[in-house]
């Protein structure tokens, strides 16, 4: 199975980037699946309904999210119809929506995806680890399941390093979001899992981790809170994101590379 996953989209830019780029990577990589990090995609805080309609027509399967889940009210409501919008596993009991998303590859092998939320540096929420390791009583790949793709979604590379190695051997992919910045550290771990801290982000590069430049300068170079709040960059927008392959036997990570495309960043595509 090859998987192919986008991080942290980041306001209109990196919507249009995705719509942009997505269907012909998605092509020429030929992923079986496409995921893609949207919790930033509404100007920065959240995402719409349309919006997840517009991914969706591009041709993404599922969208993960993080800690700016719920900054849009109306996807209260909407993530509890709609089982390819997924938030964090690990928020309380009771929380609308959910963690997994189990999707049907053309071929019919089965994928499940599962989003979970880090708690180094970051609002604190339920134990991502325990969370997890619930999620491997039911699935297990080679028996229910052919793949597993973990999106953790954390500022700390150390915590998702650490929840790599927890599940190495046990799941196809763990892939960092959050930091909107790709980390140089995609690998095959030495029982099988495939990792990378940070896919990085699809928005403006010409930025600070996607935001327009002047509010954060402000506040870097004055020590004091500025009136407006961050807004997105306008610019062209680049997307970067990750491309997994697995074995069908075992459902383990065979390859592991990042993707680019857009500018401002060196380009690069998977030689697998």
């Amino acid at each position: 199975m090859r998987i192919l996953f986008f991080g942290d989209v980041m306001g209109r830019s990196g919507r249009d980037a995705v719509v942009k780029y997505l269907p012909e990577l998605k092509e020429k990589l030929k992923a079986d699946v496409a995921i893609v990090n949207g919790e930033n995609a509404a100007h920065g805080l959240g995402i719409t309904e349309k919006m997840c309609r517009e991914f969706y027509d591009a041709g993404v399967d599922c969208i993960t999210t993080g800690d700016h889940i719920w900054d849009k009210r109306e996807i209260v409501s909407y993530i509890v119809q709609d089982p390819r919008l997924i938030r964090p596993l690990n928020y309380p009991p009771g929380t609308p929506g959910n963690g997994c998303y189990e999707f049907t590859v053309f071929g019919g092998q089965k994928i499940l995806i599962v989003n979970a939320l880090g708690r180094v540096f970051i609002d604190p929420v339920d134990d991502p680890f325990s969370a997890l390791a619930g999620v491997l009583e039911t699935y297990k790949m080679g028996r229910n399941i052919d793949a597993i793709f973990l999106d953790f979604h954390g500022e700390a590379t150390s915590e998702k390093m650490a929840m790599g190695h927890f599940l190495d051997g046990k799941i196809s992919a763990v892939v960092g979001s959050h930091t909107h910045v790709p980390t140089a550290d995609a690998q095959v771990l030495p029982g099988g899992t495939a990792l990378q801290c940070d896919a990085g982000m699809c928005g403006d590069y010409n930025s600070v981790i996607g935001a327009d430049k002047d509010v954060p300068l402000y506040r870097f170079t004055r020590k004091m809170p500025h009136m407006d709040r961050r807004t997105p960059a306008k610019g062209d927008g680049t997307v970067c994101g990750t491309l997994v392959e697995t074995d069908d036997n075992t459902g383990l990570a065979k390859n592991i590379a990042p993707v680019i495309a857009g500018p401002h960043l060196k380009n690069t595509l998977p030689d697998f």
